[in-house]
């Protein structure tokens, strides 16, 4: 069967992840206040907040390190058609201990898999000491990462992914001293809002939701209908309001 019949995925979402335009232009105009010459984002999907720092820092290159050949793909057109693609490169490699880098700014947003193979809980610690590597001295990193908004119950955990366990993530606090603890001063601390996450969780499964209106009676629909469904019970009876993520753009200790 020919990918072309089955649906697109997260093609109405500007960003793979709970994140406004409003929260993306003022991420933008604080990551490029420094005047980074080189960026890096590891787990970059296809790299729209990427693209948009470099568009936002004329003469700034990057480069978007990821698995996924589709997203990479997307990348590429998109940077093709802002005139950037002589300033960025997409690279379909493992950010485990990768040999990119030091960047100026260094982007791994709700990627931290993507810079470790360490497991949970102490994923989050070992993406930190991974991405104080990365950045140069006086550079920037912007640190999107999941935490307990509160601490899940026991019907809040069995509504998530299977073996989901309340030890996997901190709170807010937590995760910032984490930060600290890895030779970072958070410079500032904000988190995906409500509306941002509806927002995402909509784009999530709209593509599959549309086309499987206009497909009911393909071959696959039963398969893709069932993955929605699951996945959209583990937003609204499991994490919605429980799992948060943060935005932390952070500043190497000297």
């Amino acid at each position: 069967m020919a990918d072309a019949e089955l649906p697109g995925h997260l093609t109405q979402a500007a960003f793979h992840g709970p994140l406004s335009e409003q929260r993306a232009a003022r991420l933008v105009h604080r990551l490029t206040r420094a005047s980074p010459g080189t960026v890096l984002d590891i787990g970059c999907g296809w790299g729209e907040l990427m693209l948009r720092i470099l568009a936002a820092a004329p003469g700034a290159t990057g480069i978007g390190v990821d698995l996924d050949e589709a997203d990479l793909a997307r990348g590429r057109a998109n940077a093709k058609a802002r005139d950037l693609e002589d300033r960025v490169t997409f690279a379909r490699e493992s950010g485990h201990r990768t040999a990119r880098g030091p960047a100026d700014l260094v982007l791994c947003v709700g990627a931290s898999a993507a810079v470790t193979d360490a497991q949970p809980p102490a994923h989050t610690a070992a993406a930190l000491r991974a991405l104080r590597r990365l950045v140069t001295p006086g550079g920037r990193v912007l640190f999107g990462e999941g935490f307990w908004e509160h601490p899940p119950t026991a019907a809040e955990l069995a509504g998530m992914w299977p073996g989901t366990t309340a030890g996997e993530l901190p709170d807010l606090a937590g995760l910032a001293e984490q930060a600290a603890e890895a030779g970072f001063r958070p410079s500032w601390i904000e988190t995906a809002s409500p509306r941002e996450w509806e927002e995402f969780e909509s784009a999530y499964q709209a593509d599959e939701e549309e086309w499987l209106a206009a497909h009911a009676d393909h071959p696959s629909a039963a398969e893709i209908r069932k993955r929605v469904d699951e996945h959209r019970s583990f937003w609204l009876r499991g994490y919605r309001g429980v799992l948060g993520l943060a935005y932390l753009t952070l500043i190497p200790a000297g």
